[in-house]
């Protein structure tokens, strides 16, 4: 009974690395990195960022994938992952704030001019403009689940107006909670802002496409900060290019990393940041052990994944 883990990409944790901080949580835990992997009849439990793959054939035993985060749509479409495989996500706090911090971040930047103030330094010219205030904007957060949710409350208590869009009803004070298609469109005609933080579902993918950038609101900036295949990129591109949106803050892509042809990269309305808003796992490490230890103890498993549903 044993957990491997596999990172299975670059630029974040090592697999040696987070092996070490998962066994000071619990050292009396059998975790082995890729780079160690001893009898892998042992493995029944797979820890990984990304499914690599053909990792799952050669684990015989495996009884459940963890996904060292919260999205999980690679691993449950994995055509090598058997159907009696369980897969579970994590909803860890720090990075959760992390999210949050990065797309408010980026609203601030947009708030206090910080572009046209750096435009203006390059000309040495001094340009003073009035900065945004938080009560004349409007933040749209699509997505109101963990992070979300989280995002939005923050956004409110830096005095924002928020709006918040979900596939459900959701209720969060001090937010104007709204759901369904029509609702969606409304509401990014409202907003100077709009912060998506969607799961990778068959409903959300190529969410927004053309239709959905004529109805922002012209010059509003998007933030993606949830998956990359939520935004139909060309679309994007011809919807910057015509003003609506103004602006598209990108930490997530379709096909990752970002290839060095891709327009994205010199698009000059276009931030493109390398999947850094959400780092550390912090707390979430006693996740893992604690799904390891109710694996075997045959007791239900914390986030565990739908697999039909897909999250």
């Amino acid at each position: 009974m044993a957990v491997l883990i596999s990172i299975g990409h670059d630029g974040w944790y090592t697999e040696d690395q987070l092996a070490e901080e998962l066994r000071a949580v619990d050292p009396g835990a059998d975790i082995r990195p890729l780079s160690a992997p001893g009898n892998l009849e042992e493995v029944t439990m797979l820890a990984v960022s990304a499914l690599k793959g053909d990792l799952p054939a050669h684990l015989p035993n495996l009884q459940l994938v963890q996904k060292l985060g919260a999205g999980v749509e690679t691993i449950v479409a994995h055509p090598g992952l058997a159907p009696h495989v369980r897969i579970a996500r994590l909803k860890p706090q720090e990075p959760a704030q992390e999210i949050a911090e990065y797309c408010l971040a980026y609203v601030l930047r947009g708030q206090r001019n910080m572009a046209a103030h750096a435009a203006a330094q390059a000309r040495c010219a001094w340009q003073p403009l009035a900065p945004k205030r938080p009560a004349d904007t409007t933040v749209g957060v699509l997505g109101l689940g963990h992070i979300g949710g989280r995002t939005a409350r923050l956004m409110r208590d830096m005095r924002f107006r928020v709006l918040g869009w979900s596939r459900s009803p959701k209720e969060i004070e001090g937010v104007g909670c709204r759901h369904g298609e029509a609702a969606l469109t409304q509401l990014l005609g409202e907003c100077d802002y709009v912060c998506s933080i969607l799961p990778s579902t068959p409903a959300t993918r190529g969410l927004m496409n053309a239709e959905k950038f004529a109805a922002m609101k012209p010059g509003a900036t998007l933030i993606n900060a949830g998956r990359g295949d939520l935004v139909d990129e060309p679309a994007l591109l011809a919807a910057l290019d015509a003003g609506t949106p103004g602006q598209a803050v990108l930490d997530v892509v379709r096909q990752e990393p970002l290839p060095a042809d891709s327009p994205l990269w010199t698009h000059p309305r276009v931030t493109i940041t390398p999947h850094v808003s959400g780092w550390h796992l912090g707390g979430a490490l006693r996740d893992v052990v604690e799904n390891y230890r109710l694996l075997h103890a045959g007791e239900p498993l914390l986030h565990e994944v739908d697999r039909q549903r897909g999250y």
